[in-house]
């Protein structure tokens, strides 16, 4: 422990690193600049989010149930892109680039004591599996304007058909990032 006015010794594996060792470690700090980024479409998905939410309320007595459903399920696509995003920011900086000291902190969130790039990626997965939901189900209520005389959809029974199939592949794609991870974790029987 460093006593007042003493300047902060330097611990002993890092004086003892070679440069190249020292330079390729170091090097995890490049990333910082793109979690700044992450953080900047954030903020463009919170104004996204109050334009949508303000085009809701001002629209609210001339807007059809179907109508406000679509609003609403977009504005809950944002919600949760904009999770993602926190999942990605948060996680991926504390899990590459550096601890980010909130131990004990009442804020910080139950997922991230026990984050890892295994458990990162299976979050993420499940993120996008939901993302995922949210549009093919936004795509299943409009679908039904298909063929009807005076509403048009832009969608075509092809797409929803391909839009159903890769929400089934993200699915079966989780499943077995799940899975090759279960295989990679010893369970702890026989150590």
């Amino acid at each position: 422990m460093s006593h007042p006015g003493e300047t902060p010794r330097i611990p002993a594996i890092a004086q003892a690193m070679r440069p190249l060792p020292f330079l390729i470690f170091s090097s995890r700090w490049l990333q910082l600049p793109l979690y700044l980024g992450l953080i900047v479409a954030q903020c463009v998905y919170v104004f996204l989010f109050l334009k949508e939410l303000w085009h809701l309320v001002t629209h609210a007595t001339s807007f059809g149930e179907q109508q406000i459903m679509l609003v609403v399920l977009g504005l809950i696509d944002v919600v949760m892109i904009s999770n993602l995003l926190i999942m990605v920011i948060i996680g991926g900086y504390e899990t590459f680039v550096s601890r980010l000291g909130l131990q004990d902190h009442p804020d910080q969130p139950e997922w991230l004591s026990h984050v890892n790039a295994s458990v990162l990626k299976i979050k993420l997965a499940m993120a996008i599996i939901g993302i995922s939901s949210i549009h093919l189900l936004r795509t299943f209520i409009e679908a039904g304007n298909i063929g009807s005389a005076g509403r048009t959809t832009d969608y075509t029974e092809t797409g929803i058909i391909l839009q159903t199939v890769i929400h089934v592949v993200f699915i079966f794609s989780a499943i077995g990032i799940a899975w090759v991870d279960k295989m990679t974790v010893p369970t702890g029987k026989g150590h």
